[in-house]
Order: structure tokens, then sequence, then C-alpha cells
């Protein structure tokens, strides 16, 4: 399987020692996360699940159908004050999974300003500390779905939840 992850300086092909991410995500309020190189969106992916190594990556050659690896991701934009918002999506293979942490679903309609000028829902984000066992668990699980969290579906969001920025 091919593993990449993407967070503040760590960058690399294979998930690193899980205390290196913790205190992104454990610490004292205000210094939790990282916003190096003025980026407050990071993530993770990992690629050939379920034996799919030897077909050809979701969109190379503009191959989009069930003979494609199956990848995951794990994309993180942080907050102070409100935490992390995470976006989980598995795809390839004939597989179209998007799911995103919840918090408070009255909150879906008020935003906050990312680092890139992208609106974000307020009731997507979860605390720090919160987010960091299902990032632990996606490393441990080799991509699948947390289950130490809430999620809700991407289908199942209020239109207007994402606003065009």
């Amino acid at each position: 399987m091919k593993k990449d992850i993407r967070f503040g300086h760590i960058r690399q092909n294979s998930w690193p020692d899980p205390d290196l991410l913790k205190p992104f995500f454990i610490a004292s309020r205000g210094q939790e996360w990282t916003y190096l190189g003025g980026n407050d969106c990071w993530g993770m992916s990992i690629g050939g699940l379920y034996g799919t190594e030897a077909r050809p990556a979701y969109g190379q050659n503009g191959e989009t159908g069930p003979n494609t690896q199956v990848e995951a991701n794990l994309t993180m934009w942080g907050s102070p004050g409100l935490g992390v918002l995470i976006y989980y999506s598995r795809y390839g293979g004939g597989l179209s999974d998007h799911y995103y942490t919840v918090s408070d679903r009255s909150k879906l309609n008020q935003w906050v300003t990312g680092l890139h000028d992208t609106p974000l829902p307020v009731g997507l984000f979860i605390p720090f500390r919160d987010a960091w066992p299902a990032v632990k668990e996606f490393m441990e699980t080799e991509g699948e779905l947390p289950k130490s969290i809430e999620w809700i579906a991407a289908r199942d969001l209020p239109a207007g939840t994402f606003p065009d920025p």
C-alpha cells in the first residue's frame, strides 16, 4: 500500500510514529495544530486498499471505474478556538464514500474563514483532543473510517453547508 502524510514539517511516504502527531492535537489551548507556511489544512492518504495495489490509481490516464485502486484520505482543517474539521473520503474500485466530522448541526450555516479564504462550517469542527483518537485510528486501521468520533455523510449535509467562496 502507498501511504502519504503532509502535516506541518512531517512529510513522508509512511505513517509517522503517533507521538510525532499527538502534540498537534493534545496540547495546551492555543498550542494545538500547526500553521507552518501559512497553512491550516493538512492530510494523509493511503492507496491500494483491499488488494487493489496493482490497479491504476484513480484518475490515472482518466481511469475512474471499478478497476482502479481504492484510496482513503483524511483531510483536516485546524482553527484556533474551534478545533479541527476532518473530511474522510474513500474512492476508487467502485467506492465513493465521503464523510465529515460533526459537532453541532445547528451551526452548519455559520462559517469561519480558513487561511485560504475558504468558508468552513462551524458545526463540523470538533475539539482537537477529540480528533486525535480518530487520526490515530485511521493510521492503525490502514484507512478505514474511524469509529471513535461522530461523522455525517456528505450527502446528508443541508444545501449551502459549503457556500461558494
